[in-house]
């Protein structure tokens, strides 16, 4: 799969509506053929940094992501909604789905 990590610096201004402006793209993001996830999170340490998990498996699905209508318009209405450019990690991992955190595990 190809998992990406994404932080958003987002200005003041937009920190508490910032994940309704970015719903539609979300959601649609969501709904898209080899999308394994695509989770947001808030820092606890800066409230005007979001943090985007998303994976998507390998193949077509990644470019046909950044290709799409919901993405390219995505580029338009996000960018003005930011303080600077999103910090991104981007990398290949086996599987398709979370493993379990054996050094943290629960017992019944």
């Amino acid at each position: 799969m190809i998992l990406i990590v994404v932080k958003w610096h987002v200005k003041p201004e937009f920190r508490d509506t910032f994940l309704d402006q970015v719903a539609d793209f979300t959601a649609a993001t969501r709904a898209e053929p080899g999308n394994l996830w695509f989770d947001w999170s808030r820092s606890v340490d800066n409230p005007d940094e979001f943090i985007l998990v998303e994976a998507f498996e390998e193949g077509d699905a990644p470019a046909e992501h950044v290709n799409s209508a919901h993405f390219k318009k995505a580029q338009l209405e996000i960018p003005p909604l930011l303080s600077r450019t999103p910090d991104i990690i981007n990398v290949q991992v086996n599987g398709n789905e979370w493993s379990a955190l054996g050094e943290m595990a629960v017992k019944d």
